[in-house]
């Protein structure tokens, strides 16, 4: 089929810090089907993420009230010629079958694999996230730990590219990308007041994290980070997070203003995703927790550092950007990618302040 003729459908997935990480897999998609029309298929709290993307022709969106077989009758109107999908659920593929696209690709699985036309097979190396049980953690830590789970090449930027590979794209991998534009950017400053003072530098801080407190590296220790940055580089702080962690910034930026001396801004819940993207490329550096805004502030170009502690940089670290940082801990039943923690957190609590301030600095000696 001549590639002007085509019409791909891709399916995007439903988190952020997913849809994040399946960019570089889009941009291959893109390079090897240039003449292509591409629409990507969006939960609609994601729908503005993709906004002026090189990667996509258009977006659609579903709401989470839309049924499959709704979704699927709209699909069908669009007349696609190929689907890749992205996510591993039944609903995902079966959208695609329901509408009537020739061709879908997506991860072969059990109960969706004869709903797709090509079943992709695991790529050497790949390993699935495990959970670990709470007695398994406490096993773990009175026996000093095993070896590492994880290796490189388990990153899930490689799943995503290894679905695009099917349809010919190269699964060479690069780091995630977003576009935000140089005047998204300024009118971020303008409006959120990040403008720069005597040549100052804005650094973020995203303390909170939608998965649970797992992924949470302590408040008092992130406020300790942020005044011990503060004297070496003069900055301001600005407090990003959800509508549901506003009391969560509201209590770090009072800490870090009276460690200071100089308010923090809390933007916590009072921006669009797409204001969120573009404030946070606004700033100099990004301290943050393993979570989508970790994901979105290095696709979008700014330095980050991050904390990993119940889960793996092996799997979701923004490993791939030259301008991030991990500080991660090495407790002996880590990763084990729990909501909660079972026993006392050690994993976060073992993270040092000074070890989280010296990742910061050496993003910092990156930065162009």
């Amino acid at each position: 089929m001549p590639a002007a003729t085509e019409n791909i459908l891709v399916r995007g997935l439903n988190w952020l810090g997913d849809a994040v990480m399946s960019t570089p897999a889009l941009i291959r998609l893109r390079q090897a089907r240039p003449q292509a029309r591409i629409t990507l298929l969006s939960p609609e709290k994601l729908g503005s993420l993709w906004a002026r993307q090189p990667f996509a022709d258009r977006v659609l969106t579903f709401s989470p009230s839309e049924s499959v077989w709704e979704v699927g009758r709209r699909l069908r109107k669009e007349r696609f010629t190929t689907a890749l999908i992205f996510p591993n659920s039944i609903r995902s593929a079966l959208e695609s079958w329901l509408a009537g696209i020739p061709c879908r690709v997506g991860a072969a699985r059990a109960g969706r694999s004869l709903l797709l036309t090509l079943a992709v097979p695991p790529r050497p190396g790949a390993m699935a996230m495990r959970k670990r049980a709470p007695g398994e953690i406490r096993r773990l830590v009175q026996s000093g730990g095993g070896p590492a789970l994880y290796p490189a090449t388990a990153h899930h930027v490689h799943h995503y590219l290894h679905l695009a590979a099917a349809l010919g794209a190269s699964p060479e991998p690069l780091a995630p990308r977003l576009a935000i534009g140089a005047e998204e950017t300024e009118e971020a400053r303008v409006k959120f007041g990040l403008t720069r003072a005597a040549g100052r530098p804005w650094f973020g801080l995203n303390p909170g994290a939608e998965y649970g407190p797992a992924k949470r590296w302590p408040p008092e220790r992130f406020a300790e980070a942020a005044r011990a940055l503060s004297e070496k580089t003069r900055c301001r702080w600005v407090l990003f997070g959800g509508a549901n962690e506003r009391a969560l910034a509201e209590k770090i930026a009072g800490d870090i203003g009276r460690a200071t001396g100089e308010p923090a801004l809390n933007l916590a819940g009072k921006t669009s995703l797409r204001e969120l993207a573009a404030a946070l490329k606004a700033c100099d550096l990004v301290l943050t927790n393993d979570t989508g805004p970790m994901h979105l502030a290095a696709a979008a170009g700014a330095a980050v550092a991050a904390v990993f502690g119940s889960t793996s940089p092996e799997l979701t670290g923004p490993v791939f950007s030259a301008r991030a940082r991990v500080a991660r801990g090495r407790a002996p039943c880590a990763p084990c990618f729990r909501r909660e923690c079972p026993i006392d957190l050690r994993c976060l609590r073992g993270i040092e302040t000074g070890q989280v301030v010296a990742a910061a600095l050496d993003c910092l000696r990156t930065a162009p």
